[in-house]
């Protein structure tokens, strides 16, 4: 598992056309799940990792909501043998060194989690500044193998 930051985001090798691409606010968010879900499915990605990739994108995808101007942007693609999603926003962006390395305690409420869950539940979890904002590029091999450092 690792995260990345501070680099451009990185594309997914011979891109084709994107199994889902979508603009999204807050009254958008409880259908994403279902979406991904049925894009990682078409996919050949397996039970119990389809769940565990739905449970991050739409994590992260919240946080775009909540942190990063009430919008964003979802992309989707199959390029080999990986699902690779990058979600986009258009708040104040961060960088990588905010996601904890244990599970946030208590005191952090119920707030703080996303992005932690979500690098433990993906193969790979990239963290880059956008033209505006941030882009958060989540990644599953469909192999069940975690995806090495040049994501191959």
């Amino acid at each position: 598992m690792s995260v990345r930051t501070d680099e451009p985001p990185r594309e997914p090798r011979a891109p084709r056309a994107p199994l889902l691409e979508l603009s999204f606010g807050g009254e958008d968010v409880p259908g994403i799940r279902h979406r991904v879900g049925a894009c990682a499915e078409e996919a050949g990605l397996p039970e119990p990792r389809r769940s565990d990739f739905v449970l991050a994108v739409h994590e992260v995808a919240c946080n775009a909501v909540e942190h990063g101007g009430g919008k964003g942007r979802l992309v989707l693609e199959l390029a080999g043998g990986m699902l690779h999603c990058r979600v986009s926003d258009e708040g104040p962006g961060f960088t990588a060194d905010i996601v904890p390395a244990e599970a946030p305690g208590e005191p952090a409420g119920e707030s703080g989690r996303g992005l932690w869950l979500s690098r433990l539940l993906t193969d790979r979890l990239d963290i880059a500044p956008g033209v505006v904002g941030v882009v958060v590029t989540l990644v599953m091999d469909l192999s069940g193998g975690a995806a090495d450092a040049d994501g191959r």
